[in-house]
C-alpha cells in the first residue's frame, strides 16, 4: 500500500487477547434576580434526480479520505464529522515505557491504514476499511503515562484532572483514563469498526475504562443543534488562522517535545430534557441569551453577532442576563480562548425517565489551566443553565504532535527526542 510501509521484525509485536492479539414560565425579571398531472410529473422526476443526487453524496461521503501523516493530528482543525467515538483506556498492572511506546506504534500503523481506506493488520472484517467516510483517529495522554514511563519531568503543568466543582457528579465510568482515542467519521460503521480494530489490538496492555460515542447534524454551512434544541458551537476559532496558532497548537516553548500538539478536555454534560421541556421558548432563551429560531444573541438578528450584555430594555434590566449561559461562558480576554467541538448523547434511558441524553463537550487549547479553567469556574458558580445540565464525566489529556512522515509514530517526540 502506498505510503504505508509494512511492519518490520524490530517493531512490536501485537499482544491481543486471547493469546496474541427544573420547571414553569421564567420571565426576564425572575432569572435576573436569580439569574396537479403535469405538476405531478414534475415532482417525479425532481425526487428521481434528488435521489441521484444524494447517492452521489452519498458515495462521495464515503470515500472521502482525511490525510494521517502531518504536523497536527487530524481530528482538531478537520471540519468536524458526524460520527464520534471518544475511548479511555487504562494501563494494565505490569505495563512499562516500552509496553506505551509499542501501543502507540500499534495505534500509528493500523490508524494510517484505516483513515486511508485500508484494512489494518490482521483486520478480520477488512471489508469495512473500504468505507473510510472521513475517518480521523486522534490519540492522547493521561498524566499516568508519564510516570510510568518516567518522564515526569516532560509532563505540562496543566496535565491533570480539573479541580472538582459544586455542579459536577462525576462518574469514574465517565472520567479520567491513561489513554485516550477520539475516533470520527461520517459513517457510523467506520468509526465502529476502527474502535474494535485499534482496542483488540492492545488488550495485553491496556484495557477499555469507557466509551463514549456521539453525533451532530447540521446543514451544510450551519452549525448544529444541541438535544435542547439549541445552536451549538457558535464563533468559534477557525483552523488556520493565528488565533488557532496561538490558542490552540502548543509553540513548544515550555516543553518542545510538545511542539504542535494541544490538550484535549472532554466533559460529558448530562441534560434534565424531561424538565427542560416544561420551560417556555422565552424561558429557554433567557437562560441561554440566544435566540432559538436562528441562535443568534438576544441583542442581534444573526447568529454570528457580537451579544451586547451592557444592553438594556425599557426597564432597565438587560436584555441577556447575566446569569445567562453566553453571558458566564464569554471569555474575559483573548486568553480565555479555546477551540469547541461538541457532540450529542442519546443513550437508553432510566427506568421513568424519558430521556438519558447530553453533549461531550470537548475543547482544545494550549493551556488548561490560562484557557479554560477559568470559564469553566465561572459557569460553575453561576450559570442559569446549571439548573438542567449535570457534569457526569471529567477528562483531561495532552495530545502530542502528528506524525511527518511513515516510520515515525504518535508520540515519538515525547519518549525520543
Amino acid at each position: 500500500m502506498p505510503g504505508i510501509p509494512p511492519r518490520t521484525v524490530a517493531e512490536p509485536q501485537r499482544r491481543a487477547d486471547p493469546a496474541a492479539r427544573r420547571s414553569g414560565r421564567i420571565n426576564r425579571r425572575r432569572l435576573f434576580g436569580g439569574a396537479a398531472a403535469a405538476a405531478g410529473a414534475a415532482g417525479i422526476g425532481v425526487g428521481a434526480a434528488g435521489l441521484n443526487s444524494r447517492h452521489r453524496t452519498e458515495t462521495s461521503t464515503s470515500a472521502a479520505i482525511e490525510p494521517f501523516y502531518g504536523r497536527h493530528q487530524a481530528g482538531i482543525a478537520t471540519t468536524p464529522q458526524s460520527q464520534v467515538a471518544f475511548v479511555g483506556f487504562d494501563l494494565r498492572a505490569d505495563t512499562d515505557r516500552d509496553d506505551i511506546i509499542g501501543v502507540l506504534k500499534i495505534w500509528t500503523d493500523d490508524a494510517a491504514r484505516l483513515t486511508q481506506g485500508h484494512p489494518a493488520l490482521a483486520d478480520t472484517e477488512p471489508e469495512l476499511a473500504q468505507r473510510p467516510s472521513r475517518l480521523t483517529v486522534t490519540a492522547g495522554l493521561g498524566a499516568r503515562v508519564f510516570t510510568v514511563a518516567g518522564l515526569e519531568n516532560r509532563r505540562p503543568s496543566w496535565l491533570h484532572p480539573l479541580p472538582p466543582f459544586a455542579i459536577d457528579q462525576l462518574a469514574s465510568d465517565w472520567s479520567d483514563g491513561d489513554l485516550v482515542l477520539q475516533v470520527c467519521a461520517e459513517e457510523t460503521t467506520a468509526v465502529s469498526h476502527a474502535v474494535r480494530v485499534l482496542c483488540k489490538s492492545v488488550t495485553s496492555l491496556v484495557s477499555v475504562r469507557w466509551v463514549q460515542r456521539g453525533f451532530r447534524d447540521a446543514a451544510p454551512g450551519r452549525n448544529p443543534r444541541n438535544l435542547m434544541g439549541q445552536v451549538d458551537g457558535t464563533v468559534n476559532i477557525a483552523p488556520d488562522t493565528p488565533d488557532f496558532d496561538r490558542l490552540v497548537w502548543d509553540d513548544g516553548a515550555t516543553q518542545p517535545w510538545l511542539a504542535d500538539g494541544t490538550s484535549l478536555v472532554l466533559r460529558r454534560i448530562a441534560m434534565q430534557l424531561d424538565t427542560w421541556d416544561e420551560i417556555d421558548p422565552e424561558g429557554r432563551e433567557l437562560t441561554i441569551g440566544r435566540t432559538i429560531a436562528e441562535g443568534a444573541p438576544l441583542t442581534g438578528q444573526r447568529e454570528s453577532d457580537d451579544p451586547d450584555f451592557a444592553a438594556v430594555d425599557a426597564h432597565g434590566i438587560a436584555v441577556i442576563p447575566p446569569s445567562s449561559h453566553i453571558a458566564r461562558a464569554h471569555h474575559t480576554h483573548d486568553g480565555e480562548r479555546f477551540l469547541r467541538r461538541g457532540y450529542n448523547y442519546d443513550d437508553a434511558p432510566m427506568p421513568g425517565r424519558t430521556s438519558n441524553s447530553g453533549l461531550l463537550f470537548a475543547t482544545f487549547q494550549r493551556d488548561v489551566d490560562a484557557q479554560y479553567l477559568p470559564v469553566q469556574q465561572r459557569l460553575a458558580e453561576f450559570d442559569a443553565l446549571n439548573v438542567w445540565t449535570t457534569p457526569v464525566g471529567s477528562a483531561v489529556f495532552v495530545i502530542p504532535p502528528g506524525v511527518r512522515s511513515p516510520g515515525g509514530y504518535l508520540g515519538q517526540s515525547l519518549f525520543e527526542s
